[in-house]
């Protein structure tokens, strides 16, 4: 398609030059859905059992959680 088909803006441009690459490719496909399923346990998966929400479960209200995490953000760290 021409340019002023899809559009004269350089974004719309962009887009659709990366749009009808990934919708051309074949192996690319499948290797982006495998990095995608990745990410997503990377991030969901381990976060939900490795990474448990302190705040919420050490301190009741905001102002308390507010200021734990000031003092920590702001006194070095001794021991």
């Amino acid at each position: 398609m021409t340019g002023k088909a899809r559009g004269s803006n350089v974004f719309s441009k962009i887009f659709y030059f990366y749009y009808d690459g990934f919708k051309a490719m074949t192996l690319g496909k499948t290797l982006w859905i495998i990095i995608l399923v990745k990410l997503f346990i990377f991030f969901f998966v381990l976060k939900l059992f490795f990474f448990p929400d302190l705040l919420n479960t050490r301190f009741d209200t905001d102002d308390e959680r507010a200021e734990h995490v000031s003092v920590e953000l702001t006194n070095p760290y001794v021991k």
